[in-house]
């Protein structure tokens, strides 16, 4: 299995991408930087980069907050930042998040080798598809108790990092399958607070690139890692099929990718979405509300039907306080989880009247589909019913381009000067012409 990965990795790299697949990867690496640029002034990248200070300041790779570092370093750091705030992308049908560690660890091993903004592109494409593919296969039976970014996302990175190398086949197939040694990431870590869930990214990044160091020092690792009787499918999920995975080796799931709009768990998003659209038709406030009941799928309820909001990231996965902080603010961004949004008596008056239960229809169309019931009773009396079929951002309801920038100058405004936001933003949409990726380090964020 692991060489067949290795063969779609290298025909992903070679195949002359059409003009919209390098279109899509960018938008993909524009989001990235938009979810990771506020990420890098993060409690847990900082953290990181507080505990391993003793790494930074050489090396050829960059951290998002300017400091040099190895580019397995930097992977590490920046694939935890992008992770952090909740605004990361996400392939749906894996269940996975996918921009986080692919594009940390080929931006710092492109860094590092001095490779081309195209080269980069290439790369995060073929980590794209053959990490999504894993994903999709190891389906619903991997997702109870592991974190896919965490898993799933090592292979994303190294395959990304193995064509950065110049590996051929052979070693990219080492490489994927030390990969599937070195996966790691248990949902415990955001069923309570979840301050080290971000890690779960920046460690798939690292681990990544390690496997492809391991395998280009002349490491070699067993043929059956990934599909093996002890392998990685049948010791973290069941049934795989893997021949249903590799499909068609032509397609880009890359294109296929949901941009967030919301800066919350991704669980929550289609009940929220339905909310607020239930809340534009018909005009009522939060204080008008009797009671909002959200018929979910199983991650809805079990990651984040609970009212612990002790910390922002706990709030984060909390679906009563996003729903009522919503409500009340109209959306879910930055601030959303700041200390007066937290405190918010509105808020907190809202969250008891908000109850999430398991619907069986729309249970059964996850993890290809993420849609949610919404059923508000005002104190009126009157009762609004919604479903919601697919997400804001989802590929079936996408952000466009200029949504898309609208996003990236909101989050990366956060940290960066609005002329230094504006200049990356534009070096991005051209990267495929760009011959270094000097641009893309020594930011003097402000926070």
């Amino acid at each position: 299995m692991a060489q067949r990965l290795a063969d779609l990795a290298i025909l992903q790299s070679n195949c002359g991408q059409p003009k919209k697949v390098i279109h899509d990867a960018k938008r993909c690496i524009i989001d990235w930087f938009a979810a990771s640029l506020p990420g890098a002034v993060s409690h847990e990248a900082r953290a990181l980069e507080n505990g391993l200070a003793d790494g930074l300041g050489v090396g050829k790779a960059w951290t998002l907050s300017g400091k040099r570092a190895p580019a397995r370093l930097a992977a590490l750091i920046n694939g935890t930042a992008s992770h952090a705030v909740e605004f990361d992308d996400i392939f749906a049908p894996a269940i996975y998040h996918p921009g986080s560690p692919t594009i940390a660890a080929a931006l710092a091993t492109a860094q590092a080798l001095n490779k081309t903004g195209l080269d980069l592109i290439v790369s995060v494409i073929a980590g794209y598809e053959v990490s999504t593919r894993i994903g999709q296969a190891m389906g619903r039976e991997h997702y109870k108790y592991w974190h896919n970014t965490g898993t799933v996302g090592t292979f994303g990175a190294a395959a990304a990092v193995g064509l950065l190398f110049d590996l051929d086949r052979l070693r990219i197939a080492h490489a994927l399958s030390t990969a599937a040694t070195f996966a790691a990431g248990l949902q415990q870590a955001f069923r309570d607070d979840a301050q080290i869930k971000p890690l779960h990214a920046g460690h798939a990044a690292d681990s990544g690139y390690l496997a492809v160091a391991c395998s280009a020092g002349g490491i070699r690792a067993p043929e059956k890692m990934i599909e093996g009787e002890c392998g990685f499918g049948n010791a973290m999920s069941r049934d795989v099929d893997w021949d249903a995975a590799l499909g068609d080796p032509d397609s880009f799931n890359i294109s296929r990718i949901t941009i967030k709009n919301h800066g919350c768990c991704g669980h929550i998003f289609a009940a929220l979405d339905g909310l607020l659209f239930l809340q534009e038709k018909y005009g009522f406030s939060a204080d008008q509300v009797a009671s909002i009941e959200i018929g979910g799928y199983s991650a809805t309820c079990n990651v984040t039907g609970n009212y612990a909001i002790d910390t922002p990231a706990a709030a984060r996965f909390s679906l009563p306080f996003i729903l009522a902080s919503g409500l009340v603010f109209g959306s879910i961004r930055l601030d959303a989880t700041s200390p007066a949004r937290l405190r918010d008596p509105r808020v907190l008056a809202l969250m008891p009247q908000i109850s999430v239960r398991l619907d069986p229809e729309v249970d059964a169309l996850f993890p290809q589909q993420r849609a949610a019931k919404v059923m508000v009773r005002l104190k009126d009396g009157n009762l609004h019913n919604h479903f919601q079929p697919h997400r804001i951002g989802d590929p079936e309801l996408p952000l466009d381009d200029a949504q898309l920038n609208a996003k990236f100058m909101e989050l990366a405004g956060y940290v960066l000067p609005k002329p230094d936001a504006e200049a990356l933003l534009d070096r991005l949409w051209t990267l495929e012409t760009s011959s270094d990726l000097d641009f893309t380090h020594g930011f003097r964020l402000n926070r």
